[in-house]
């Protein structure tokens, strides 16, 4: 476990396999929400929070109760139970603690439990730093890290994307390519230009 792991693993989540960009998961709210910067930033604040919380989680699910009782099959759906579960949970604590917070992500947090995102982080954790069913050295912190890092990388490309919709509210489209038609131009533009940090492969 050192500093270069993790600096592989920050440039890794964050631009060469940026979560919505180059994996393409949780592409719903990042076509339907990212009109709006404000609105981009606590959905994404949110998913960063559920992320690294369900990353914690799920590996010590993995760890010491799939694992042990050779119940590794069942782990996409004790992942989703967990997401679900811990989602609801989050809700509950951030709306009796913090009434102001649970009103600025508003529905956007209950959205998280079926954002696919999540799911994927949680499963790419346990395929990355776990081999032959025993977790590698540092396992534990690489799950948690790339849980943070893949949720700045989420963050990323929604403020981006919001960003350049925000702008384009000021121009002249096309009837016909307004809203969605030009959304998935500008996503697909995107995806287009973070593939050039995994460089050309042929």
């Amino acid at each position: 476990m050192n500093i270069q792991e993790f600096l592989t693993i920050f440039i890794s989540s964050v631009f060469i396999y940026n979560v919505i960009l180059s994996r393409f998961l949780g592409l719903c709210p990042f076509v339907a929400i990212s009109k709006n910067t404000k609105q981009a930033l606590a959905m994404s604040a949110a998913v960063t929070v559920v992320i690294t919380a369900s990353c914690i989680v799920t590996w010590l699910i993995y760890r010491f109760l799939l694992l042990p009782f050779n119940l590794a099959y069942l782990r996409t759906l004790a992942f989703v139970l967990v997401i679900a579960a811990l989602v609801q949970f989050i809700e509950m604590v951030i709306r009796k603690a913090s009434p102001v917070l649970y009103r600025a992500f508003g529905i956007y947090l209950t959205l998280i439990t079926t954002n696919c995102a999540v799911l994927g982080a949680a499963v790419l954790n346990i395929d990355m730093f776990f081999v032959d069913g025993k977790p590698v050295t540092g396992s534990f912190y690489y799950a948690v890290f790339q849980g943070v890092c893949m949720g700045l990388g989420y963050t990323l490309a929604m403020l981006l994307m919001s960003g350049i919709r925000e702008r384009l509210e000021l121009c002249n489209v096309p009837r016909a390519l307004k809203d969605f038609p030009l959304a998935f131009i500008i996503a697909s533009v995107l995806s287009l230009s973070f593939m050039g940090f995994s460089g050309f492969k042929f």
